[in-house]
């Protein structure tokens, strides 16, 4: 595999994925020609959100074609795959109507490399379920890519506004670890990425990423490391 799982789009400063394009230089290489999925994007058209990304992501030397506007067995005219964020449950929705979670499966399997941010990190993952967002459509199931073998929780923070008596963070994925005790959770803080080659995925970014494990406590986790070897 060789993926770049990212937690955000945006810098602190407001710009849009421009922390991301050295990142998306060193995965691409000389691959240009990059399938983009659009379909989190809820509240913009689709073509809208493929020529946003398109523009943000062309000083990294890559050309995006919106996956609806083409189908899934055109998939090998590409070289890289790129996910954008918005909701996980409709961009589920969508990527399995149309076919296109077995054909990146595939595809990422035989050594297309893959990028996503935020619901698009979501997607590679095993399951949808540490997302964050609201399920506003049925996604047909929560199985995901299952391009690597932990879940990611984008955007993760465990802060709490004073005086909230909701759950926090570390509350809501404890509930996950309690019925899928199996399982690993990445919090992935905001500015903090995942590259992964082939088994080696090493956590980067300027802030700790939160591991949970069931049956442990969770633990900070500084960058640069390595989370799977």
């Amino acid at each position: 595999m060789n993926l770049l799982l990212l937690s955000n789009s945006r810098s602190p400063d407001g710009g849009y994925l421009n922390h991301a394009i050295e990142l998306v230089r060193e995965l691409a290489g000389a691959r240009a020609k990059a399938l983009f999925l659009p379909f989190a994007g809820v509240t913009t058209t689709w073509d809208e959100y493929t020529d946003k990304a398109g523009r943000a992501l062309a000083p990294a030397g890559v050309a995006l074609t919106g996956a609806h506007t083409v189908k899934p067995a055109d998939i090998d005219a590409f070289e890289l795959v790129i996910v954008g964020g918005g909701n996980t449950f409709q961009l589920t929705r969508e990527a399995r109507q149309r076919g296109w979670l077995h054909a990146i499966r595939r595809a990422a399997a035989a050594g297309m490399s893959y990028m996503g941010w935020s619901a698009g990190a979501n997607l590679a993952c095993p399951t949808i379920c540490t997302t964050n967002d609201m399920p506003i459509v049925d996604p047909g199931g929560f199985d995901a890519l299952g391009l690597i073998d932990v879940q990611i929780n984008p955007h993760y923070t465990n802060a709490l506004p004073a005086g909230h008596q909701g759950e926090t963070r570390d509350q809501r994925l404890a509930e996950f670890m309690a019925v899928r005790p199996e399982m690993k959770i990445i919090g992935l803080p905001e500015g903090d990425w995942l590259r992964v080659r082939g088994k080696q995925m090493q956590l980067n970014g300027p802030f700790p990423a939160r591991v949970f494990q069931g049956g442990r406590e969770a633990v900070d986790v500084a960058p640069p490391a390595m989370l799977a070897e």
